[in-house]
């Protein structure tokens, strides 16, 4: 199933608050995004009913391992992407701004060769 760039940014952020160790609700999503409650609402129950996330019965939200390992991957993308813009000499706010936008479309074909081509520079 393909997950829009709403819900990547929703699981993500869910797996961020999770690792600073706290317990997710729909409305620290809302404070982390900054989206509106209504469209966070709606967001969570798309994830909910496609098998990324559980929500207990006091609100709290927990990945699947299939929404852990989107998160993840998205995490993971936007470090990379946002060091590797850095090491270009773009600021460090910029190339966070630029990481977020460009870690949803970017394939994974040129995600692999934009790291292959970064290992071989550091390499030199």
């Amino acid at each position: 199933m393909s997950i829009h760039e709403s819900g990547e940014d929703y699981l993500e952020s869910i797996l961020k608050l999770r690792q600073e160790g706290k317990e997710v609700r729909s409305i620290d999503v809302v404070a982390d995004l900054g989206y509106s409650k209504p469209s966070v609402s709606v967001g969570m129950k798309r994830l909910r009913e496609s098998g990324y996330i559980t929500v207990d019965r006091d609100g709290i939200i927990s990945l699947t391992p299939q929404g852990e390992a989107v998160a993840q991957r998205i995490i993971d993308r936007h470090r990379t992407l946002t060091a590797f813009f850095i090491r270009l000499g773009v600021s460090p706010e910029v190339a966070e701004r630029d990481a977020c936008k460009v870690e949803h479309d970017l394939s994974d074909e040129t995600f692999e060769k934009l790291v292959a081509h970064a290992a071989q520079g550091e390499a030199t």
